[in-house]
């Protein structure tokens, strides 16, 4: 070895894919030099790897540090650089910074085209395995030009050292830039050469004549093949690992390598002499052991033998490891018995739990030939191979042959040793390899003292050949070449029986000798090499940069102010302590029970009336503004403490009722709740959906959890400039006076959760809102911890961008499970409200998955256990991501389920392979939910055609996507003089919350003149309401101080009034009311029977038309023939809502059919006694009833949307102006003056409408729907070990891969020119198909019976069932019957799907096929 002179650099930057990511080979190379530099460059060898595991907690292999280049980090970020500093987990524990790539794929195509335009990167073709890692080669030069630019100076002599393909691009980059970095590229495998050993091409008889790019596009790597030979021709030195894989350069990539670096090996790891001796003998007795448990027989005196690696089969040589075993168990072989262990990796779901009860003792007689249950067994190569050679380990037999799938780390789960304490105890190794550039396993036993074999096709066997000078016993080169593969079985079944047969002393030698021998490529030689590269590439470098400056102390300085940063505020909880006496107050004030429960909020409005209203109706922030005299006021006022004991008796017995709540248990998700304005965390009518939901709840004794998001600034406020824009303001709420308390542990420390995101994680505080006796956990993400980006997240109800929006979703999916674990709570059943919370599924998979289970397995156990609620009725509403933005965020995921990212893909879109499709969060929600419904009965019919694509086999009316109603909590939305009506005409069970809807019929009990003055009482509030609002100069600037007095002169009392209040979108059609102005006019001023419109709303602040609408509306408003006849109210709230859905007393909705999901603001007034008057659509399709309301039709007459507007415009004129007007006004009674009919249709209201759109009835119907059904289904999939899961899961998985190979044999498709069916003749359709090897009851076919509609739209009829008849030899035949029972054009057709009466529906499975 020549001792000349290097030159070593100051800084080491060595990038690897494989830098605390365990992968094959290179890891072992960067982890075992590492130790072997540390001495020299200390702290400035600093390793970088990808950030693929994202989560840190996850990966075994680092730690990290946040002190460590703090500063940089920070100006790294400002950069836009994401990345983690820590210490890679090897000896010496050197520094890793690990790169988050993921952040430049929305920039790939702009990164790329720079790079061809310089380099002539040849990109275009590449998949993503090329992009992900291209693009990690180039944040890893981003990051090591960022490192050089901020902490080195110009003196400082640095190295970038990129080992494979992976990393070229970080190359490119640094040449690009003309960073004043030298560069090394390190091959250890060609791409093309690998691709052609890989598919066994013969590649070194060909390697001469081998066009490399040909060959790149026949094999469509032809991203990878550029990348390398573009890296290799840019690099200031180029280097690879063996004299075999020089020539491989040279001829692939047109490259010579400027120098060989040979791997080494650190034999600090090998334990001392007498202490190896020991451990080898305890290794030996576990894989005994485990041989004895596997095969059932006695394997204590046995020869181990093994083989381990990457799983690739012929390159490693596996194939001929197991002809050889084969060779001898059935030859007449009688030796010691030999076992032998394939110590392979491969995709498993963990350890086989019968083994594992065996290996504890158990004394079962279970056998096995694999020690974990692979993924898939039927098609894995090793194991089919070794059933084809007899290897089956049968009673007697010579040879055992074990297959261990698992990476050897010590918590596999069986084995529960690491792979060096196995190595050492084991009696000889086979690496016969065809395509080994180096050969670390050869090494490695040797240095352990194991004899072993390679072929001459291993780089490692060169060496040794050219390195070592002397017999080498321990070590057998077996001669391979492209066709003398029946001669290396022979030879290496040759070296095994020599071995076996060796004795004691002479094995002791052979051992002796191993270690001798792999001293030739310890580190310590080896570096050497290395070392020369370095200094190489610091030469060329000055060549071509010239040389490096020297460094100087007395270097003249410059003056820069250092400016002085703001300073960092943190928040902290100071509390009120409230008397003793009156702690009450705070007990039932941070419980929102309150908020509908009449007494309560008397109770805390009898305090201070005037303090009550200024803050807001919140009773945290009332008791908050109290004095200490208030207090002692309160304390000695015995009136009022016993208005409050009586209070909290109330709310202590209602709170007992949580013991006697029952299963199921029901996590409930949703981006938004609205439970009252002191907690603004909603926007619009999902969110009261959500708040109306948890209250039932609580009424109803459910067990259910809530789950969502606390926003600083919530839903903005409105205010109205004069000129009516909408002002969108952002008042961020008081956390310390909301009814959400910190979630603490016994230590009281904050209980938070976290998740990773691209460079960094992000952790969340857990607040708990109870709600009676409902609990809802709400995440914040606004605190110091997280970066400022990340603290945003919580900020703003549907704020941001999509990425905004996606990281909002996976805090809410991901987070919101790890917080119910985090709280140690495990429900039965989880509902998820809106696609924003899909990814609840997604982070119950990767749960289920580490919990042993395979992907199929744990996708049967969740899909039992989920209901998902689409409110969206249109496909636009529905949020869907870019797959380069879900990469970014994501792209750890598929790994965690062990699954590739197709198929994690294939759970949101219909084409996982399509790059333009966007991930859909329904479809994801779909797709891990058995059951899924809609908000009303059409709604439930648009979402069937909304989400038809993912059932292709089914039109949509068959699809098995159910309804459930929505309905409004009934104690929050009615008026107080109603509910005090009400209890005295309900009945006593009414208040219990177990009642039948009949009871509402009590109402035609009351006289009509009560019913009549609450109404006025009411109608009178609601308007004193609005002329406060309007007269609140802060909010109402659209009306000018005239105006406002002409509003408030003109208002009455008295006149029938309108209601229209809700968001403001085009399809709601606000303007509707406006088409004819002329029109308007009589109806608003008719002398006899005038009408009054109140209308409040806002629109999102991103929707323009819905904005320009609120102008609109303003603007008619100030007409002097509208003026405080038509009132827009600004910054609609639940408080204001309330005021009008109780005061107006018609209520109007005229959305465009169908796009009214739902609604329920129409709900909330029918609790009310106020009619409805709406468009047949969303819930009013099922409320509507006769003298209950005023619908228009629910059919379109024109499909044009204008002349359709035009219609329904002079349709709600004339109903006001011939109905509801006259209906107001009319048949009055000359004595109370009471007008009857009016007070008829009121009662109707309540009676017949109002019944049926409770909460109470809508979760009355979630739990017989829904609820109860999946937690009977739950229980029976997760017994017995998820028994019935993984049959269900195996049939699927069998039943799949068959299905492509059914054929239809003999079937004459019926046509009007073959076939007439005539009315009341039965006709028989034979059907005979070819199943292979599934059973025929496995297969449903079906007739289907069809009528197309005047669009082309068909819709079934009748589906007659093809009955099983006979078959055999894969055949099966199937007849069907039909009996033709009314005349008319039809359409039919076959269709044979997939059955088993396990699957809760037919859509379970996609399985079908159209004849």
């Amino acid at each position: 070895m020549s001792t000349e002179k290097v030159v070593m650099p100051d800084y080491l930057f060595e990038a690897s894919w494989e830098v605390c990511n365990k992968v094959g080979g290179i890891h072992t190379v960067l982890a075992s030099k590492s130790l072997n530099l540390s001495k020299e460059l200390k702290n400035n060898h600093i390793h970088i790897g990808p950030d693929v595991w994202m989560d840190t907690a996850q990966n075994p292999e680092f730690t990290e540090d946040p002190i460590l280049f703090r500063t940089w980090r920070m100006a790294a970020a400002e950069e836009g650089l994401r990345l983690r500093v820590g210490r890679w987990n090897i000896p010496g524990k050197p520094i890793a910074v690990l790169v988050d790539f993921s952040q430049f794929i929305p920039k790939k195509n702009e990164i790329f085209t720079s790079l061809w335009e310089k380099f002539k990167l040849d990109s275009i073709s590449g998949q993503w395995d090329f992009i992900e890692a291209a693009l990690f080669g180039y944040a890893a030069g981003k990051v090591i030009e960022s490192f050089v630019r901020f902490n080195l100076q110009p003196h400082h002599k640095v190295v970038a050292h990129f080992h494979e393909w992976m990393t070229g691009a970080g190359i490119l980059y640094l040449k690009s830039v003309k960073a004043h970095v030298a560069t090394i590229f390190t091959t250890h495998a060609t791409v093309i050469g690998r691709c052609l050993a890989c598919n066994n091409v013969p590649l070194y008889d060909s390697l001469s004549n081998c066009n490399a790019d040909e060959k790149a596009r026949y094999y469509n790597v032809t991203a990878k093949h550029s990348m390398e030979k573009c890296a290799a021709l840019n690099a200031d030195v180029f280097t690879t690992v063996s004299d075999i894989t020089a020539t491989e350069c040279e001829k692939l990539l047109g490259k010579k390598v400027d120098l060989i670096t040979p791997n080494g090996f650190d034999n600090g790891i090998v334990p001392p002499k007498d202490k190896l001796q020991k451990a080898a003998a305890e290794g030996r007795k576990v894989l005994l052991d485990l041989a004895g448990a596997m095969c059932g027989e006695d394997c204590t005196d046995a020869f181990i033998l093994g083989i381990s690696g990457r799983y690739e089969y012929k390159n490693k040589g596996i194939d001929v490891f197991l002809d050889v075993l084969g060779r001898l168990n059935n030859s007449s072989y009688g030796g010691r018995t030999i076992v032998a262990f394939i110590m392979v990796p491969s995709g498993h779901n963990g350890p086989d739990k019968e083994l594992a009860a065996k290996l504890a003792g158990n004394g079962s007689d279970y056998r096995t030939l694999t020690t974990h249950q692979l993924q898939d067994p039927d098609s894995d190569i090793i194991l089919n191979r070794m059933k084809a050679l007899s290897l089956v380990n049968r009673e007697g037999s010579k040879v055992k042959v074990f297959f261990v799938p698992s990476y050897l780390n010590g918590g596999d789960g069986i084995v529960g040793r690491k792979y060096y304490e196995l190595l050492m105890s084991m009696d000889m190794t086979l690496f016969p390899s065809y395509y080994e550039p180096w050969g670390y396993t050869p090494l490695e036993s040797l240095a352990f003292g194991v004899p072993t074999l390679t072929t001459t096709l291993a780089g490692f066997g060169l060496w040794v050949r050219s390195h070592y000078n002397a017999a080498h016993p321990s070590i057998t080169i077996v001669p391979r070449n492209d066709s003398n593969y029946g001669q290396v079985v022979d030879s290496v079944l040759k070296a095994v029986l020599e071995m076996v047969a060796l004795p004691q002393d002479a094995l002791r030698q052979c051992r002796e000798n191993a270690v001798e021998v792999s001293e030739i490529a310890l580190w310590k030689h080896n570096i050497y090499y290395y070392k020369q590269a370095y200094s190489l590439a610091i030469e060329r470098l000055v060549e071509e940069m010239g040389a490096f400056p020297e460094y100087k102390e007395d270097q003249v300085q410059n003056y820069h102010r250092f400016e002085v940063n703001r300073p960092s505020w943190s928040r902290i909880l100071v509390t009120r302590d409230m008397p003793e006496r009156l702690k009450a107050l705070d007990v039932i004030s941070k419980n929102l029970w309150w908020c509908w429960n009449q007494e309560a909020m008397d109770l805390f409005r009898s305090i201070n009336a005037d303090l009550w209203k200024e803050c807001e109706r919140n009773p945290i922030a009332l008791l908050d503004r109290l004095t200490l005299d208030d207090y002692n006021r309160l304390e000695e006022d015995t009136d009022f403490l016993a208005r409050m004991d009586a209070v909290y008796d109330v709310f202590n017995t209602y709170m007992e009722g949580k013991k006697d709540r029952e299963s199921p248990s029901i996590a409930y998700f949703s981006m938004e709740y609205g439970l009252d304005t002191s907690l603004k965390i909603y926007s619009g009518g999902l969110g009261i959906l959500a708040g109306d939901y948890l209250k039932e709840s609580s009424d109803m004794k459910v067990k259910m959890t809530g789950v969502g998001l606390l926003y600083r600034y919530g839903y903005f406020s409105q205010r109205l400039t004069a000129q009516g824009d909408q002002v969108a303001d952002y008042e961020p709420q008081d956390f310390f006076k909301i009814p959400a308390m910190p979630v603490r542990d016994d230590s009281g420390n904050w209980k938070t959760v976290s998740i990773v995101f691209p460079g960094r994680t992000v952790h969340a505080k857990i607040w708990r809102v109870d709600v009676g006796r409902t609990e809802l956990y709400l995440l914040d993400t606004d605190f110091e911890d997280n970066l400022p980006e990340d603290r945003q997240i919580t900020h703003h109800l549907y704020g941001g961008d999509w990425e905004n929006r996606l990281k909002q979703e996976l805090l809410l999916g991901i987070g919101g499970i790890r917080a119910l674990r985090t709280l140690g709570i495990q429900c039965d059943i989880y509902h998820c409200n809106e696609g924003h919370a899909a990814f609840i599924g997604l982070e119950r998979l990767r749960e289920y998955v580490a919990q042993g289970l395979s992907f199929s397995e744990a996708k049967e156990l969740v899909r039992c256990s989920s209901l998902f609620t689409t409110h969206t009725p249109v496909p636009a509403g529905h949020d869907a991501f870019s797959e380069d933005l879900l990469r970014t965020y994501l792209n750890h995921y598929p790994q965690r389920m062990k699954i590739d990212w197709e198929t994690m893909m294939a759970l949101g879109k219909i084409n996982p392979t399509d790059r333009n499709e966007k991930f859909s969060m329904s479809n994801l929600a779909c797709n891990l939910s058995q059951e899924v419904n809609g908000v009303s009965w059409m709604h439930g019919k648009v979402s069937q055609q909304i989400l038809g694509g993912l059932w292709p086999g089914y039109l949509p009316e068959e699809l098995h996507i159910g309804y459930v109603t929505n309905g409004v909590h009934y104690p929050t939305w009615t008026a107080p003089q109603w509910k005090e009506i009400h209890a005295k005409v309900f009945g006593p069970e009414f208040a219990a919350h177990k009642y039948d809807k009949k009871c509402f019929e009590g109402i035609y009990n009351v006289d009509d003149r009560v019913i009549w003055n609450v109404r006025g009482e009411l109608r009178a509030r609601m308007i004193e309401v609005v002329k406060k609002r309007i007269s609140n100069a802060d909010i109402s600037s659209h009306y000018s101080p005239h105006q406002i007095v002409t509003i408030l002169d003109t208002l009455r009392t008295d006149v029938l009034t309108i209601g229209f209040a809700r968001r403001f979108a085009t399809y709601k059609r606000a303007h509707l009311l406006f088409r004819d102005l002329d029109r308007l006019n009589e109806i608003v001023n008719n002398p006899d029977r005038p009408v009054q419109f109140i209308f409040a709303g806002k629109a999102h602040p991103a929707d323009k038309a819905g904005q320009d609408l609120i102008k609109r509306i303003v603007d008619i408003s100030k007409m002097p023939q509208f003026i405080g006849k038509i009132v827009f109210v600004p910054n609609y709230d639940m408080n204001l809502a309330k005021a009008l859905v109780q005061g107006v007393d018609v209520w109007m909705n005229t959305p465009t059919r169908p796009l009214e999901a739902s609604g329920t603001s129409g709900e909330k007034a029918a609790m009310n006694g106020v009619m409805h008057f709406s468009v047949l659509d969303g819930w009013w399709i099922e409320g509507y009833k006769k003298d209950a309301g005023w619908a228009l039709p629910m059919e379109k007459t024109y499909e044009d949307q204008n002349f359709q507007d035009e219609l329904d415009a002079a349709t709600i004129y004339n109903i006001i102006e011939n109905e509801i007007a006259p209906g107001y006004y009319d048949e009055r009674d000359k004595r109370t003056g009471v007008p009857t009919q009016w007070v008829k249709y009121i009662k109707n209201t309540v009676a017949l409408v109002a019944s049926n759109f409770t909460t109470n009835r809508m979760l009355t119907d979630y739990m017989e729907k829904y609820y109860m059904p999946l937690y009977a289904r739950t229980l029976k999939l997760n017994a017995d070990d998820c028994a019935v899961a993984k049959e269900i899961a195996f049939w699927k998985k069998n039943i799949r891969h068959s299905w492509q190979h059914i054929e239809i044999k003999d079937y004459l498709r019926p046509t009007d020119s073959n076939d007439q069916p005539m009315l009341g003749k039965e006709r028989v359709f034979r059907l005979e198909l070819f199943i292979g090897d599934i059973n025929p009851h496995d297969i449903g076919v079906e007739l289907v019976w069809a009528e197309q509609d005047r669009k082309g739209v068909f819709h079934v009829r009748k589906c007659f069932t093809f009955d099983y008849e006979s078959g055999g030899d894969g055949t099966a035949r199937y007849v069907c019957r039909l009996l033709p029972t009314a005349t008319g054009v039809y359409y039919l057709t076959v269709r044979v799907f997939a059955k088993n009466d396990l699957l809760p529906h037919r859509q379970d499975l996609e399985l079908v096929r159209w004849l």
